[in-house]
């Protein structure tokens, strides 16, 4: 194995663990904007409309990584290796 690819399987765990850090925060302040919503006016349901913007990039940030969390260690860099092959960071 390269230090090229090695690298960029390194990369590649990061940018998925990254993603999951994305939809915690996600998951996370859209609760608290629905929590707001219930104790203030539980009237029309504007928390939509954040959490469709949001939507939109999370899901581009998940078709972008293809979903899924990992630690840093040698298997997973490995297994990163055989998945995608050329060292080229994507």
């Amino acid at each position: 194995m390269t230090d090229e690819q090695r690298q960029w399987a390194i990369n590649r765990i990061r940018a998925k663990r990254a993603f999951w850090v994305h939809l915690v925060m996600f998951v996370a302040v859209n609760a608290l904007l629905v929590g707001i919503w219930a104790v203030t006016t539980a009237g029309y349901f504007w928390p939509i409309w954040p959490m469709l913007g949001w939507s939109i990039g999370l899901v581009g940030h998940a078709v972008s990584v293809f979903i899924a969390p990992m630690d840093i260690s040698e298997q997973r860099i490995d297994r990163e290796l055989r998945a995608g092959g050329t060292g080229s960071a994507s």
